[in-house]
């Protein structure tokens, strides 16, 4: 495990990466309604979508200064991210191509960046596996998100998951989606760390158990901000507890193997 170079490359991701890609996101939607993290989102200005851009591009650089593999894996969801966007291709506007595109880049991806940023070479199957886990789990909120934002999202023409399937899909889609994240994460976690597989089923279960409870209560309407904000925010943090408990349990004491 090596820490200073996988703090580095978190901040890279989280910050540059994500960060920069939601602003180039913002930039052409122009949201006035609510969006992921704020409930009055500013006005985009034309000053935005080059700093947008340069901050991938800064990301990109450091990414590429440190290893050609993760630097590759970075370059894919960049080029995702823009096809989301961009009314060039707008992978936003469809049901099908906004999972694919917000799957690998935001999901599948994050989990083989942390891969390589921790030391690793050339990912194997469990990597593989735990990384498709990642991907089901973020995206199974991904539609719900939609559902407060189907005013704007009709007013530009695009035709999201939500409003295709409207808010019965959406949940049964969580439930599948998730279910079959935890359970390849878990199965990932088996074949090294047998305590670590039980812990996160346990959590896992339990947080999708009270995730499906909210989801019930939801209205499909605007006032499900805040509630879907809990929603995501709650289950994020959850998901970050479990990994610093494991990776202090196998990396951050002396006698850890």
């Amino acid at each position: 495990m090596h820490w200073a170079d996988f703090g580095i490359q978190f901040l890279n991701v989280h910050i540059l990466l994500f960060g920069g890609a939601t602003a180039y996101n913002s930039y052409w939607d122009k949201d006035q309604g609510p969006v992921g993290g704020l409930q009055h989102p500013p006005g985009m200005q034309e000053w935005m979508w080059t700093v947008s851009l340069l901050l991938q591009a800064i990301g990109f650089g450091i990414a590429l200064y440190f290893k050609w593999t993760y630097a590759a894996v970075y370059g894919v969801s960049i080029l995702f991210f823009w096809l989301y966007s961009t009314p060039h291709a707008r992978w936003k506007g469809g049901p099908v191509k906004s999972l694919v595109a917000i799957g690998i880049s935001t999901g599948f991806n994050s989990g083989l960046m942390g891969f390589f940023a921790a030391g690793g070479q050339i990912p194997d199957g469990t990597i593989l596996t735990a990384s498709l886990g990642v991907m089901f789990i973020m995206l199974s909120l991904y539609p719900v998100s939609q559902l407060y934002q189907m005013d704007e999202d009709i007013r530009r023409g695009d035709q999201t998951f939500a409003i295709r399937f409207g808010f019965v899909g959406v949940i049964r889609f969580f439930a599948v989606a998730f279910g079959g994240g935890v359970m390849l994460i878990a199965s990932a976690f088996l074949s090294l760390y047998f305590w670590g597989a039980m812990v996160f089923g346990l959590m896992g279960f339990c947080t999708g158990l009270w995730l499906f409870t909210k989801l019930k209560n939801l209205s499909a309407q605007r006032d499900d901000y805040y509630s879907v904000m809990q929603m995501k925010y709650i289950s994020s943090i959850t998901f970050v507890i479990f990994l610093l408990i494991i990776l202090w349990s196998r990396h951050g004491h002396p006698g850890a193997y």
